[in-house]
């Protein structure tokens, strides 16, 4: 197949494209700022934004597929000038629209676990809306909502250690909040590709998560932990932590705001995970505890 990534050089992107590849398909990688050298060769990039539908219509035509990989981070105030109801609403109008006038076959929208319309917190609540607007296209779409995606280059790596340090740490709750069900990048690419490329997950939505369930402050030791370090972490509540980033928000220099103290209490875990659809079994999934034994972050 001829395969569409938009967000094709992102993170995720940098993990579903090689593995279309391998598995014989033809891809292009559309992004703002195209970076070929973090794609096989065998990629072909183009340059577009999701958020200007001119800039993308041409590079939907003679594809046979799609994947939306493009969204603002969750776990910080997004830069300047930049919303999530641009990127994850329009975007997604955008995308689903340029998608249909080219005939595309197969549409895979990538999500987060969370997202809904009903949302307290911006990007859970844009993915929802967004994740409406692909479903009630005409398009044979697939949604995928993973709960944190985790591997070299994790977003969420780099939102604890901003949040946290070594040795000694305060933490909301003694960090028993949030709980995630973090699931590994390659993981989620070899799902993402058989959602390409098998009929039978044709207008379903699916709640991706990994082997373990662990809270903020597990994650937070397993990541000091893996550098060597040990790391204490001091109790104080949930209300303050969240005064604290609440007063953040107006402050530009702070990543911080209201949208992170809404999320501390959130839990991220799937209700059923959806990966037994795709023919596999959380034994089979690359844990977080694994990856850091054997990785080095």
């Amino acid at each position: 197949m001829n395969i569409l990534v938009t967000g094709g050089d992102g993170f995720v992107g940098r993990y579903l494209c090689p593995e279309l590849v391998e598995r014989g398909h033809m891809v292009t990688s559309l992004s703002r700022s195209p970076d070929p050298d973090v794609l096989p060769d065998e990629v072909e990039t183009k340059t577009g934004d999701v958020t200007d539908y001119d800039s993308i219509v041409d590079a939907y035509e003679n594809q046979d597929a799609a994947v939306n990989l493009t969204a603002l981070p969750p776990l910080h105030e997004p830069r300047p000038g930049t919303f999530h109801d641009t990127v994850c609403i329009g975007g997604a109008v955008n995308a689903a629209h340029a998608a249909s006038q080219h005939d595309v076959d197969r549409y895979v929208e990538m999500s987060s676990l969370g997202a809904t319309m009903q949302s307290p917190i911006a990007y859970w609540r844009t993915q929802g809306l967004g994740d409406m607007i692909i479903e009630y296209s005409d398009l044979d779409w697939v949604v995928l909502r993973p709960s944190f995606i985790f591997g070299e280059g994790s977003e969420t790596f780099t939102f604890i250690k901003t949040y946290t340090t070594p040795y000694v740490t305060v933490l909301p709750n003694g960090g028993d909040e949030p709980t995630f069900q973090p699931i590994w990048v390659e993981d989620v690419a070899r799902i993402t590709a058989d959602a390409l490329e098998k009929e039978k997950h044709g207008g379903k939505e699916y709640d991706l998560g990994g082997p373990e369930v662990l809270s903020f402050g597990e994650v937070t030791r397993m990541l000091y932990q893996a550098e060597g370090k040990s790391v204490k972490i001091v109790s104080v509540p949930m209300w303050l932590a969240q005064v604290g980033l609440y007063a953040a928000e107006p402050l530009p220099w702070i990543p911080f705001g209201i949208n992170q103290a809404r999320s501390l209490e959130m839990s991220n875990v799937t209700d059923h995970n959806d990966i037994d659809a795709f023919g596999r079994d959380t034994s089979e999934l690359r844990s977080l505890s694994t990856y850091l034994k054997e990785e080095k972050i």
